[in-house]
């Protein structure tokens, strides 16, 4: 089998700057439709100790999902020596396609990923595209069936997009809207000479669909005069959610180390998906704890998600994009370091992968 290794890294962080202070206008309602008994900047407060959020970023008026997408190819394309008529594939994570905030319509056809190859003005017919759903951890999930194409001999070159719009499918009356964010990463997977030390080295992955189905899923308006007027938006059950990540994650992480035939004193750097701030960390003090090790969290695992939010599949690949540019203080990734990507989302999904920096 061939070695798979990345040939180059890019993202497209959003212009507009959302700060929680933009929040206190707003209307929050709680899932029964009726009002919080207490003001906005309390709500705010809760939110920003819980989540760690601060800020996010939202694509520009008129700017698409796969505009996100093709720009972050762009710049994965020039910091690489992959040409864009190498590529055997693109493949775009995302989970609501190019979306019509106004009109709460979600356009997947053509896909994403065909979008983005003509976007690329690519000319080469043998450039396959297509998109994968797989909730937040789609991008980790598109990396490892890249890896897999290119290591049974099926492609040599592969592009993984995680891109999301998610501020045009959030309710704007509910609380939990601040969570989520905009933006794309872009990773280029290629094939590798056997000499060559590092790469792909393993990868864990998982679906929970029985009374997890609902824990992440679309409903109608916590507003109770926008109900019934059939658009539907992101929904979540936050406890449910965060129970689930801390029992489950921590040992998909530990399967995809094990079959990589390391220990997590070998890991450098653990890339796990921004959905909260204290769940990661909490996930993460559950890894040690498997493994019977004291916890340094802060050195292993970086967090963008003060600042950016939560961008869904695209968190990862945009926050090892700003570590490689040197752009995320106190983290670096040199020659030899082993990283973990790994991530959890709606569907349930778990997934974790890791690799060796060549």
């Amino acid at each position: 089998m061939s070695k798979v290794i990345i040939n180059g890294v890019g993202s497209c962080i959003p212009e507009t700057v959302v700060r929680n202070e933009d929040f206190l206008q707003h209307e929050f309602y709680q899932e029964n439709g009726e009002a919080f008994p207490y003001e906005n900047d309390v709500i705010i407060k809760k939110f920003e100790k819980i989540t760690g959020i601060k800020e996010r970023r939202y694509a520009l008026q008129g700017q698409s999902c796969s505009d996100l997408a093709s720009i972050a190819a762009k710049n994965a394309l020039a910091n690489s020596t992959v040409d864009k008529e190498e590529l055997d594939y693109i493949i775009v994570a995302h989970n609501f396609g190019d979306l019509d905030k106004d009109a709460n319509r979600i356009d997947m056809m053509p896909s994403l990923a065909a979008k983005v190859k003509h976007n690329l003005a690519i000319a080469n017919p043998g450039t396959s595209c297509y998109d994968i759903i797989f909730g937040c951890p789609g991008w980790v999930q598109g990396s490892i069936q890249a890896t897999q194409m290119i290591r049974c001999g099926d492609a040599k070159a592969v592009m993984v997009i995680g891109a999301e719009t998610l501020s045009k499918i959030v309710d704007d009356h509910d609380r939990d809207a601040m969570i989520f964010a905009d933006g794309a990463g872009a990773v280029i997977f290629q094939a590798a000479d056997e000499s060559i030390s590092g790469g792909f080295l393993s990868q864990a992955s998982r679906t929970d669909a029985s009374v997890e189905l609902e824990y992440l899923a679309m409903g109608p308006s916590y507003k109770p005069e926008l109900k019934d007027n059939g658009n539907k938006f992101i929904k979540m059950k936050g406890r449910k959610i965060y129970e689930y990540a801390l029992v489950n994650v921590a040992e998909a992480i530990k399967t995809a180390i094990e079959r990589a035939n390391l220990d997590l004193n070998d890991i450098d750097k653990v890339l796990i998906h921004q959905a909260n701030e204290k769940m990661d960390e909490a996930i993460l003090l559950k890894l040690y704890k498997l493994y019977g090790y004291e916890p340094d969290v802060n050195q292993l695992m970086p967090m963008t998600i003060q600042k950016l939010g939560n961008s869904s599949v695209a968190t990862i690949p945009t926050m090892l994009d700003l570590i490689l540019k040197g752009e995320l203080k106190g983290h670096e990734i040199k020659s030899g370091d082993h990283l973990v990507f790994a991530s959890v989302g709606a569907g349930m999904h778990i997934n974790a992968m890791v690799y060796q920096m060549p």
